[in-house]
Parts: C-alpha cells; structure tokens; sequence
C-alpha cells in the first residue's frame, strides 16, 4: 500500500516542503528534496554532568532510535496547521449541513483527524521540536482555505452549505495529498512516511465521497 499510494501523490507533484525551505534550484538540475533544505537546530539534552550540544535534526536520532530529516519536521508542523482547519470546517456541518450524507462525511473527517493531531504534537514532542514554526505563513500551505472562504461557509445553509463545503473540502484534502507527497518523497522517518501515506489514502477515498456528495 506504501508504493502505490507513494506513486500517486509523488505523480501529483507535491511540492510544499521545498517551497517552504525557500529551495531554489533550477528544473534542468534537480537534486533530492531532502539534501537541499536546511536542516532544522536542535538542542540536545546532555548526560548527567554534561552540557547540552545543538545539532541538526538530519544528524540526530529519535528516542525510538529513527532518524528524520527538515522535510519530516516541515511536514508534521504544517500538517497540525492543516488538519485544525478541516476540523474547523467539519464542525460547522451539523448545524449547517443540507444533506444527512455530508454531515456523516463531515463527523468521519473530525474523528478521523482529531487523533492524527494529536499524534503529530507527539512526534514533535518526542523530539523536542516546537509545535510550529513561526516564520511560516500558513495561509500558503496546499488547500488552505482564506478567512474570508472560511466565513461565506459559515454564513451558508442548507443546499448552499454543502456546495461550499463540497468544493472547499475537496481543495483542502488535494492539498493534504500534495504535502504528503513531499514526505513521501523525501522524508527520513519511516513510520512517518507510512502515517502520511495512511493519510493520503484516507483522504483520497474522502475527496471520491465529496464527488458522490
């Protein structure tokens, strides 16, 4: 299941990692995703009588032993962004929603991305890093929906609701798609690498629900 669905989001071109890391380099000389972004700083707690050391997240080991890289870091940060909002948007159904169909849809989406969050938060966790990064503008991430998307969704009802909800959902999940191709592509964390395909998978059996919907 990793390989195939690896190859669908690699073929769609996911790109959101690199252009986070603000890469550069030119089509006609392509090098992998994860040599070429900065890795992120860490500190390191030292032993017992020891000062603690910063080191970069590509050279540093997990307490579970694994290794991961600025990608893996970039992606889990965003990712926490991007599921609060099709959370967000998933709880205005109940009270707005035309269709019984897409209030369903909707519930499946926060309960499947509720724990996903909270997996996330423990990754960085687990390895000491910030929840997310302050430089970065959310907004820009794949399938982020704007304020102003967010509030004519919340002003709608009924048969208008769930068109914009159809619509919106649909873009944001392609995006998640998206994200997960560049850690699929790139990443170093292998369980990492099989959540966000988990994920892919997930979310591209929501986007052929939303097009019944």
């Amino acid at each position: 299941m990793l390989v195939s669905a690896a190859a669908v989001v690699l073929a769609a071109g996911g790109t959101a990692m690199v252009a986070r890391a603000g890469d550069d380099r030119s089509a006609a000389a392509p090098r992998p995703a994860a040599s070429s972004t900065p890795p992120v700083r860490v500190v390191l707690p030292g032993k017992p009588g020891e000062s603690a050391r910063v080191s970069d997240s590509d050279q540093v080991r997990a307490p579970d032993g694994s290794t991961y890289n600025t990608i893996d870091v970039a992606f889990v940060q965003m990712m926490i962004v991007h599921h609060t909002q099709a959370i967000e948007m998933a709880e205005l159904a109940p009270e707005r929603a035309g269709g019984t169909g897409l209030r369903a849809l909707a519930a499946r989406i926060s309960a499947a991305q509720g724990p996903e969050i909270t997996w996330l938060k423990r990754w960085l966790q687990d390895r000491k890093l910030p929840a997310t990064d302050p430089g970065h503008d959310h907004s820009t991430m794949p399938g982020m929906q704007s304020p102003a998307d967010l509030a004519a969704l919340t002003a709608a009802r009924g048969a208008d609701f769930d068109r914009k909800f159809v619509a919106m959902m649909t873009a944001h999940h392609k995006g998640a798609i998206q994200m997960a191709g560049d850690v699929l592509g790139g990443g170093s964390d292998e369980v990492l690498r099989e959540t966000a395909n988990e994920m892919a998978v997930e979310q591209g059996s929501e986007i052929r629900r939303l097009e019944q919907l």
